[in-house]
């Protein structure tokens, strides 16, 4: 038996499939889920996902959201549920320098908290496809 896995946005379906554990940054830390986990619902923080499979990893970056653990008998099911999200591949390395760039101009201009917010949205994609 392994997790069944749904990361998705209001917008589409960003990956689905089977997976042995998922690792998500809550806003009250990281937190790991295996088969048989009990239920569980966690506010996640902008920062990255990982999604363990049988020989091979899955990565992405969620911008908040939740996270929605349940678990039966024959399955446990891992729903993310994001505003946006990007998985590994996706990523454009040179427009999240760009995002970023152009925050933390705004940052220095008039200090807004829309700015911070889009400052670390650009910088966990930057972070991770480093």
């Amino acid at each position: 038996m392994a997790l069944d896995v749904h990361v998705v946005t209001p917008e589409r379906e960003v990956w689905a499939g089977e997976a042995r554990m998922v690792i998500a940054r809550g806003v009250e830390g990281e937190v790991g889920i295996l088969e048989g986990h009990a239920p569980l619902l966690i506010r996640l923080a902008i920062g990255p996902l990982r999604i363990q499979r049988d020989g091979e990893e899955q990565f992405a970056v969620v911008d908040g959201g939740f996270l929605h653990v349940v678990s039966h008998p024959e399955t446990t099911r891992v729903d993310v549920l994001a505003p946006t999200a990007s998985l590994l591949s996706e990523i454009d390395l040179e427009r999240e320098r760009r995002r970023a760039e152009a925050a933390e101009a705004r940052i220095a201009d008039h200090d807004d908290a829309e700015a911070h917010v889009e400052l670390a949205k650009a910088l966990a994609r930057i972070h991770l496809r480093g």
